[in-house]
């Protein structure tokens, strides 16, 4: 950002750090200390510390030369919007926690700017944890393990001085191990007797040891003889048949929930200027959890309500397309929505789907670089209605309840998804990296499959041809 400058708000720890961490970001620093940070643009000032992050991570190197898929970048403004609070909440630590688990950054192993601002939100309150906070049989383990993955590590490469990083003690780690009950000691016999008791007890063994000898010649011989009948009988018997192997689960699109969704209206999210926040319907039951409740829409123009009396199930959804999209041709359009993905709260608003669009492919050699410029709305052909089940052809199943993100299932398949010459959108198995060996565990279908309705309409984009959907 040429001639930009940054004034930091006192309290504002990350973007301090950001910073601290990551130079040559042609910023000026503005020696004003502003209650709330300010980044003052050619064009324009951006305020908030979530607001910046997100302008500066498209000019740090590390950030800005890794591919996000939509869904990661949803968990990264998700992450951005939990720790903003202050002070940050018991359940948000919690949820660090869990999320954490099996992960070794926010996303799973990619670093996102996400990681630098919970970090520098969070460390000093993880300093101030005990022995027992951190490691004991409730504490927040992998909380400690991350902080202290991320201050420590190069390939992230923050600057954080060593008496400031959070002291991570392994001989500390606390650990609840049941006590066992120390075994009750016999008592000693009195010293005047031990001597005759030991002669004793000697004598008495001589003897019992001569009896027992001869039993156990006895039980040896009669021993060997069951022993030598039971290896024969076990050598007669069947052996058992092995288990038939485990099947290994199978990837499929038709574990998509692709649906006709109708978008009623759409509004510009009010703390995002990136984001439009649109209201659709796509079928849903009454019962569902994912939808949006009558009673929460407060901002539906009253033509609108007019215009879809009664008004239908809805869900609100959050689409990166402001800005790329004209919102005049965001309202009352047919649109191919994913249904199943799970819900996340984007900047204070919870989206429960998410919108498929159409943009020209990156020049070769820069996918990472590259940025879209122009989108289109895939569509479904007319006469489509909400809720309609849309399916990659050869590939038709029942979509999963809610797609597990642990297991990657969409971030699989969606490299597949592209425009032909046609402008139809389509499954294609190679562009999916589905070939040689690669195709183990990928349900057979045909090398390239059209996106159809159930009535047997092809969806399209209006112009692009060969183009990259998400």
């Amino acid at each position: 950002i040429a001639m930009a400058s940054i004034a930091i708000s006192p309290t504002d720890k990350a973007l301090s750090l950001l910073l601290a961490s990551f130079k040559n970001l042609y910023l000026t620093r503005d020696p004003a200390t502003p209650p709330v940070s300010q980044l003052a643009l050619p064009t324009a000032t951006v305020t908030g510390t979530n607001t910046i992050t997100s302008h500066l991570s498209t000019l740090i190197p590390l950030f800005k030369n890794t591919v996000y898929s939509d869904l990661e970048r949803a968990e990264i403004e998700q992450w951005l919007t939990l720790s903003a609070a202050s002070p940050i909440p018991e359940s948000t630590f919690d949820t660090l926690n869990e999320n954490l688990k099996f992960r070794t950054t926010l996303l799973g192993e990619k670093f996102s700017v996400a990681d630098v601002v919970v970090y520098a939100r969070v460390k000093d309150v993880v300093a101030k944890w005990s022995d027992e906070e951190m490691t004991g049989q409730q504490g927040r383990r992998y909380v400690v393990r991350w902080v202290d993955f991320l201050q420590n590590s190069p390939a992230l490469g923050l600057q954080v001085p060593e008496e400031e990083k959070v002291k991570i003690h392994a001989d500390k780690v606390v650990f609840h191990m049941k006590p066992e009950e120390e075994p009750k000691k016999e008592k000693k016999p009195a010293a005047g007797t031990a001597v005759d008791e030991r002669k004793k007890a000697g004598a008495a063994a001589v003897e019992a040891a001569k009896e027992a000898g001869n039993k156990v010649k006895d039980a040896v011989g009669a021993a060997v003889a069951t022993a030598t009948r039971k290896k024969t009988e076990k050598k007669q018997k069947l052996k058992r048949e092995p288990a038939p192997p485990k099947e290994e689960p199978v990837i499929s699109p038709s574990q998509i929930d692709l649906r006709v969704g109708h978008i009623l209206y759409c509004r510009p999210h009010p703390n995002a200027d990136s984001l439009f926040v649109s209201t659709i319907a796509m079928g849903d039951d009454p019962t569902s959890s994912v939808i949006t409740s009558h009673s929460e829409i407060t901002d539906l123009p009253d033509d609108v309500k007019a215009k879809f009396n009664p008004l239908p199930t809805v869900r609100t959804v959050c689409s990166g397309l402001n800005g790329l999209v004209p919102i005049e041709e965001m309202q009352n359009r047919k649109v191919i929505v994913v249904a199943n993905l799970k819900p996340v709260t984007i900047r204070g608003i919870k989206s429960a789907a998410m919108v498929l669009a159409a943009s020209p492919a990156p020049p070769p050699g820069e996918e990472l670089s590259h940025k879209k410029g122009f989108v289109e709305l895939v569509a479904p052909t007319e006469g489509a209605v909400a809720g309609e089940k849309v399916f990659f052809e050869s590939y038709q199943g029942t979509p999963e309840a809610q797609l597990n993100p642990k297991k990657k299932i969409f971030e699989q398949i969606q490299p597949g998804f592209k425009t032909t010459e046609d402008r139809a959108m389509v499954f294609d198995r190679a562009r999916a990296g589905w070939i040689g060996d690669a195709q183990k565990g990928k349900a057979p279908g045909d090398a390239i499959a059209r996106l159809v309705t159930e009535k047997g309409g092809v969806c399209k984009a209006p112009t692009l041809k060969g183009a990259v959907i998400s």
